[in-house]
């Protein structure tokens, strides 16, 4: 805390240990992991700069173009990070659901929902955000961009497929009605984020969108 105005003062710069010779993808994690941890803690993607990161992990701003060429490819990173936790996060639920395919899909639809609420920042991030990238940018291409999530939406239309195989669901496109689902998701995610004086109801809501979208109550 700066004691002449109360105002917080940035984390002091660490001394760095020099990576052994082969370990230059542990600093690329570093750099990767101070990002994230300066957005958790600022919730503003402007406050990440290579001047800000380098001083995070003890580094000079310098030091980070081997590993990434400008400030969009670390977000990047720090996207692409995020959307494979969210995949492995839920994956790991589908599996430890049961076999029952409609307690699976009510499980990774509420874990999804549970990711965003815990991570606020990095998941307004990974959709956009103030961090909005422009194809051609130095190392951004329209590959990086276009696959961001596809794994997870897959898990969430493979959830609802089966619910269906089952009987246990009555729509006929699964892969549509998976996206159509995932926007409710999202769309409530969002909403309880910026919203957050909206009288929300605690119990009932989320259940309410997956079983009208999934069509579960008519089957």
């Amino acid at each position: 805390m700066n004691e002449t105005d109360g105002t917080s003062s940035p984390a002091p710069t660490r001394a760095r240990v020099r990576n052994r010779r082969g370990e230059g993808g542990r600093l690329r994690e570093d750099i990767v992991s101070a990002a994230a941890a300066l957005l958790d803690e600022t919730g503003d993607e402007r406050a990440i700069t290579l001047r800000s990161v380098a001083r995070r992990v003890g580094i000079a701003a310098p030091s980070i173009y081997p590993h990434f060429p400008d400030q969009p490819a670390i977000m990047l990173a720090v996207v692409q990070r995020e959307f494979a936790a969210l995949e492995a996060h839920l994956r790991a639920v589908a599996q430890e659901a049961g076999d029952d395919p409609r307690d699976r899909l009510y499980a990774v639809c509420r874990a999804y929902l549970g990711y965003a609420r815990s991570h606020p920042e990095r998941y307004r991030t990974m959709f956009g955000g103030l961090w909005m990238p422009t194809l051609g940018d130095n190392s951004l291409t329209e590959d990086d961009l276009t696959h961001l999530g596809t794994t997870a939406l897959q898990i969430l239309a493979d959830a609802v497929a089966d619910c269906a195989a089952a009987g246990q669901s009555l729509v006929t496109s699964p892969r549509l009605d998976a996206v159509t689902l995932w926007l409710c998701l999202h769309g409530l995610a969002q909403q309880r984020a910026v919203s957050r004086i909206f009288p929300w109801p605690e119990d009932g809501i989320a259940d309410a969108i997956i079983t009208r979208i999934a069509r579960l109550e008519d089957a």
